[in-house]
């Protein structure tokens, strides 16, 4: 089947946890801004979960459910598909266990349609960890789940920003577990997806790319950590050996206090909370949370649930328009490098 109709993208989006703002900042943004303009979208989900945050909300938006997603999808419209017949209990604010199978459910659904050629590409809401990791979901997030559905390919997650992008070596996992992964082999993979990702991705032909250091001031040239000193530094001089990509690393603390990052096309983080503390210091309500390196392009808001606003309709959508647009570029960037 053609995937297009008049050339606008179809995006899909599982609905993540829907007692959070996940389903109002979808809301809000169709209604608010030109995206029936740009792209066809198809939430996995009943139409009633939906209906529920228009009412209350007060949202005048089209949503209808499809029988058959491939001869009943339109324009101009919320397009709802979910097969599952399953009641719900939308509970705003409410961290409940059948919410979060829902989620799962829903994100499932959604690699099926990819997959089977309905959508194109893939916007997730939040979950939440809480009530979503079972037996039948053990994945610490998003990211891991969707590196565990393409076989023989190998993820990263980024943040990006119109100010700042940043990829990160690890993700979702404990701080004391981070040294298993500081060997070459490991990082030169992350190296090269991100550099990639950037050139084809991002349309950056030639970009630069700042490292942040591992350890406290870099290591203070080995006095504080020899990871810089016998793993990083090396590493970047190979890579470096044809065109100069790599520079650092860096203090993170100075990096962003002084905003260096406005020097770079590119930052790389070894860990979670190193980059995401100066990315939401930068960008906190307007960033994506893109994963890198798979068949599928597929970005989220850069935020959680959110249950203490979920309902109240303060809930900023920004973040969720800037990951429509931000898919959109990137499937049309990718098509200039087939």
């Amino acid at each position: 089947m053609e995937k297009k109709t008049n050339n606008k993208l179809k995006i899909g989006f599982s609905i993540g946890d829907y007692n959070g703002i996940g389903p109002e900042i979808l809301l809000k943004a169709f209604s608010k801004y030109n995206l029936f303009e740009k792209c066809i979208p198809i939430v996995f989900c009943s139409k009633e979960v939906l209906n529920f945050y228009k009412d209350i909300l007060d949202i005048n938006i089209k949503i209808e459910d499809l029988e058959n997603p491939v001869k009943d999808l339109k324009e101009n419209q919320i397009n709802c598909f979910f097969k599952e017949k399953i009641k719900l209990n939308i509970k705003p604010g409410l961290i409940e266990n059948s919410a979060g199978k829902y989620a799962e459910l829903s994100l499932y659904e959604s690699l099926k349609s990819y997959k089977n050629d309905l959508i194109e590409c893939l916007i997730t809401l939040p979950i939440s960890k809480i009530n979503t990791y079972s037996e039948s979901f053990k994945y610490p997030g998003h990211t891991e789940f969707l590196e565990s559905e393409f076989v023989n390919n190998n993820s990263m997650m980024i943040m990006h920003s119109k100010e700042i992008i940043i990829g990160f070596i690890t993700g979702h996992i404990p701080v004391t577990h981070i040294n298993k992964y500081i060997n070459k082999n490991f990082i030169s993979e992350k190296f090269k997806i991100f550099i990639n990702s950037l050139k084809n991705d991002f349309n950056i032909k030639n970009p630069r790319v700042a490292v942040l250091g591992l350890n406290p001031h870099s290591g203070e040239d080995g006095l504080l950590g020899k990871e810089e000193k016998e793993i990083i530094m090396p590493l970047m001089d190979n890579f470096n050996k044809k065109n100069k990509l790599f520079f650092g690393p860096y203090s993170s603390d100075s990096f962003f206090g002084l905003k260096t990052y406005n020097k770079f096309d590119g930052v790389i983080s070894f860990y979670h909370d190193q980059g995401l503390v100066g990315f939401k210091s930068i960008s906190f309500d307007n960033g994506v949370n893109y994963t890198s390196g798979l068949p599928i392009i597929r970005s989220s808001p850069d935020h959680g649930t959110a249950f203490n606003i979920a309902g109240k309709g303060v809930a900023n959508e920004l973040s969720f328009l800037n990951s429509v647009l931000l898919n959109i570029k990137i499937f049309n960037n990718r098509k200039l490098y087939k």
